[in-house]
């Protein structure tokens, strides 16, 4: 499974890259919004965080039309060879996914909540799919439910794009993903943090380390 943090924030990502495990990143309008007040501009992001990572970065496209969208995708990718443009699950965005594959441009479609919304985004040639399981588990659906349907539509067909589940909260869900065989799983630094922590090494590690002092003495 791949591992990729949610989040525009630079420190966020260095410090998670540093730990050896982060194989790419997620950006989206809400997480850029947050970084706006650092005095960086949108593009200057970007590039900075393809600079510390090696790998996909997902950055979105927030025009509603085919042209706009096919625009903005040429646009991001011009920025460093590692974007990854997002499309939401439209009509328009299914047309974009399309014609940027042509181009030789890969996608993120975004959005997503259902395996049928899944299964066109696979079929117009999207690289990644985004299921937001967090989002809906808040409108009292199971979200990790959605993510093995589509995981199981995909194996199907032999579809090229990747399951990468997202609105991840907490390690359950990671750790949902990794058994059902998603193919990449994106978190805030939170989660990442979560993910090292158990009550037991806390525990265990309390007690070496008297057990040392004793030893020294």
């Amino acid at each position: 499974m791949k591992f990729y943090i949610d989040t525009a924030n630079v420190d966020e990502i260095r410090e998670a890259a540093g730990l050896g495990l982060l194989d790419g990143v997620t950006t989206n309008p809400s997480l850029m919004a947050r970084e706006a007040g650092r005095g960086k501009t949108f593009h200057q992001i970007l590039a900075e965080i393809c600079e510390l990572v090696d790998g996909p970065i997902s950055a979105e496209a927030v025009s509603m039309d085919f042209g706009g969208l096919m625009k903005e995708g040429r646009e991001l990718v011009s920025i460093h060879k590692n974007i990854v443009v997002k499309v939401p699950i439209t009509i328009d965005g299914l047309k974009a996914v399309k014609a940027l594959k042509e181009e030789g441009i890969r996608t993120n479609v975004t959005l997503v909540f259902s395996p049928m919304q899944a299964l066109l985004a696979a079929k117009a040639g999207a690289f990644l799919l985004s299921p937001f399981v967090g989002r809906l588990d808040d409108v009292s659906h199971n979200g990790m439910e959605t993510v093995a349907q589509i995981v199981q539509i995909y194996r199907n067909y032999n579809f090229d794009t990747q399951v990468l589940v997202a609105s991840v909260r907490h390690p359950i869900h990671v750790l949902e993903a990794a058994t059902m065989g998603a193919d990449v799983v994106t978190m805030p630094f939170k989660v990442i943090s979560q993910l090292v922590k158990h009550p037991l090494t806390d525990v265990g590690i309390e007690r070496f380390l008297k057990d040392w002092e004793k030893v020294k003495k």
